[in-house]
């Protein structure tokens, strides 16, 4: 029997209607994986699942923080691990779902890192780069001397990125070179769902006409009046940022759902080439994807 369900994959194939058919059928709930559901206030443009939507489904990790604030990796992990662990120890299964890869990870996996003794001197160093320059620069200067390392964190999961600079600049090895790889956390199965490519664009382009239907512009007018600023990493998600650089810039709707359109495609592409790393992961075919076949799978 798994300890925890993840149901993954791209943008707009069908993660949450899975996740929640899954959880009513397990008696369990929701953990949302997802880097713009924390937010508040972002609802239309992340396509959040409504109260109806969610069928008395508890969910966990959406609405946990406000759109002028950060929210990175370690804070998802340090939210998230006690909810799945509590779910478990419960007796149940959590249903952990969404389109964030490095928060799936950070649940399942425990990443060493690296037999070198801490260097307090040579940290420090990065976390003074680290507030004067800030996170992409940090993560920039990994990136020069360990891609591996850099290739496999997020810039915003600044603790591991600093400890990977800490660990090269004190021994001279690459953390990516150190034999500690990735330890697993919990027995889990993890699905994805297999649209056709040809398919899920379609898919992804009705969900975007539907966002503006339902007022995506005024959302991001709204929360830009409401003080949240162009800059903050909320307003950095597919939607938002062309929303505003559209309106920045005087164009028309049109050409907003083009761009989102495009962008997201992109997204949904970057998304399933990183799930396909992720271990055993299964691909079901949409007419397999239903919660009968992923209770099976939990099982087997």
């Amino acid at each position: 029997m798994k300890q925890v369900l993840v149901i993954c994959g791209a943008t707009a194939s069908g993660k949450t209607a899975l996740s929640i058919g899954c959880a009513k059928a397990l008696k369990s709930q929701v953990i949302s994986a997802d880097s713009q559901l924390v937010y508040k206030g972002l609802n239309i443009g992340t396509a959040k699942p409504t109260y109806g939507e969610m069928q008395g489904v508890k969910h966990s990790l959406i609405d946990v923080v406000s759109p002028k604030d950060s929210f990175s990796v370690s804070d998802y992990r340090e939210l998230a691990l006690p909810i799945v662990q509590n779910v478990i120890d419960e007796g149940k299964i959590p249903v952990v779902c969404g389109g964030t890869g490095f928060y799936i990870n950070s649940l399942l996996f425990d990443y060493g890192y690296g037999q070198v003794a801490a260097n307090l001197d040579i940290r420090q160093k990065y976390e003074n780069l680290l507030n004067v320059y800030g996170k992409e620069y940090v993560y920039n200067l990994l990136k020069e001397v360990d891609f591996k390392t850099a290739e496999k964190l997020h810039p915003n999961d600044v603790k591991r990125v600093v400890r990977a600079l800490e660990i090269y600049e004190a021994s001279g090895v690459k953390k990516s070179e150190l034999c500690d790889g990735q330890t697993k956390k919990f027995n889990y199965l993890a699905v994805a769902i297999d649209y056709d490519r040809a398919q899920l664009y379609s898919r992804i382009e009705s969900r975007v006409d539907k966002m503006f239907d339902e007022g995506l512009v005024e959302e991001v007018k709204g929360l830009l009046l409401s003080g949240v600023s162009e800059n903050c990493q909320s307003m950095q998600a597919i939607g938002y940022k062309e929303v505003v650089y559209c309106l920045k810039n005087g164009l028309n709707q049109s050409t907003m759902r083009d761009i989102i359109k495009q962008n997201t495609r992109r997204y949904a592409k970057r998304q399933i080439t990183f799930f396909k790393k992720l271990p055993n992961i299964i691909w079901l075919k949409p007419e397999q994807a239903n919660k009968e076949r992923v209770l099976e799978l939990i099982n087997e």
